[in-house]
């Protein structure tokens, strides 16, 4: 699956995820829907370091700095700077991980 279509699929009228996506990929999906409690449960589910940067990425959306850090550490990652957005974040993952 592309960008693109990720994208596509997001904004369709689906109710669940297009088949053989990853967790991490499913959670991102999730959360853009504004589902933060099943994009959490994705992530949470899918124990890669792919997972722990999504599951990072929510727990920073939340608010909560000091969970993201160790999801942020999980995935070798470090916590992005005060004046990255959580939509530039959300970009970045997304578009490493539904190409890969």
């Amino acid at each position: 699956m592309t960008f693109a279509e990720f994208n596509q699929s997001v904004a369709g009228a689906a109710t669940v995820p297009p088949a053989g996506l990853s967790g991490a990929v499913v959670a991102l999906w999730h959360d853009t829907r504004g589902d933060w409690d099943a994009a959490h449960d994705a992530a949470q589910a899918d124990k890669s370091k792919a997972g722990s940067w999504v599951h990072a990425y929510l727990h920073r959306k939340e608010g909560d700095a000091a969970n993201a850090g160790y999801w942020y550490s999980l995935a070798g990652r470090r916590m992005p700077a005060g004046d990255v957005t959580l939509a530039a974040e959300w970009d970045q993952i997304a578009r490493a991980l539904v190409s890969a």
